[in-house]
């Protein structure tokens, strides 16, 4: 297994097993150059969205990459500010020019309830969905889905969606597992893609986690990845150093065992838990 391995989609698309993901890169030469570095490190899947204000740097980064399109998977998401179809066909647009691509090969709702629709947000969900079906039919994106969306909001949207979603991307590391959610992608052929797979720092500090990345001699970082990926999930690791990016790529030369892993398991709740996304303030 390496960068490039793949799971297959429900919808018979392909996506690489590890992404690299961007949120908090900054535009401008932060971001372009962290996917510059991770494009040049073997990284083929990169994840942004609207709301990260970088899509234009994550575009011109792939644009002189010179890696064929084809051999490149790239993610957006659309934001909270669409609130109708007719919204998110016109941001559809907006993400592509930013990118500077012909399609995106996914494309996610990034949260499930904004707002200004909350009451009504499988409604507002309903109609934006219809917007992205448009899209795939026209070319525009590949692969549909979701973020941050639990079972509760998954649902009325499964109800009305002619094209199902294929991803479910979700806050998943050791300290927040979401086994429930976790289970219930499962169980609705979606994959789940795994934001923030180290944390939010505190967890690399887990005295755990420390002497398992001895005995392995790897970082605490690089066994994180490596469980997420045992786990089958598809880790979304971002950096902006790149000694770390290519560090966090480094993660296919050795094995957890069945005892290390149910030691990170035992890890649950360690250093943070999730954010309900029904009382965001966006």
């Amino acid at each position: 297994m390496d960068l490039k391995d793949t799971f297959m989609l429900s919808n018979g698309e392909k996506i690489p097993r590890v992404g690299f993901g961007t949120w908090q890169s900054k535009d401008g030469e932060e971001a372009y150059q962290a996917v510059k570095t991770a494009l040049e490190v073997g990284y083929r899947h990169i994840d942004t969205a609207a709301v990260y204000g970088n899509e234009a740097s994550v575009g011109r980064a792939i644009k002189d990459s010179g890696i064929a399109r084809s051999d490149l998977f790239v993610t957006s998401k659309l934001w909270d500010t669409a609130l109708a179809k007719e919204d998110a066909a016109r941001e559809i647009d907006e993400s592509l020019s930013r990118l500077g691509l012909d399609y995106m090969d996914l494309f996610l709702i990034h949260w499930p309830n904004p707002l200004p629709t909350r009451p009504h947000f499988a409604e507002r969900n309903a109609q934006v969905w219809r917007a992205m079906e448009d899209a795939v039919r026209a070319g525009k994106i590949k692969s549909i889905g979701t973020s941050n969306f639990h079972a509760r909001h998954l649902l009325p949207l499964l109800e009305v969606a002619e094209i199902k979603p294929v991803v479910n991307q979700i806050i998943i590391n050791p300290s927040v597992q979401q086994k429930e959610l976790v289970q219930f992608n499962q169980e609705h052929d979606l994959l789940t893609e795994a934001y923030s797979p180290l944390g939010t720092g505190k967890i690399l500090g887990l005295s755990e986690l420390t002497e398992l990345a001895e005995k392995h001699g790897k970082s605490v970082a690089q066994v994180v990845l490596r469980w997420s990926v045992q786990k089958g999930f598809l880790p979304l690791p971002k950096s902006v150093t790149p000694a770390r990016i290519r560090e966090n790529a480094q993660i296919f030369d050795f094995t957890l065992s069945s005892d290390d892993m149910a030691l990170i398991d035992g890890l649950q709740g360690l250093a943070g838990t999730a954010r309900n996304p029904d009382e965001n303030s966006h």
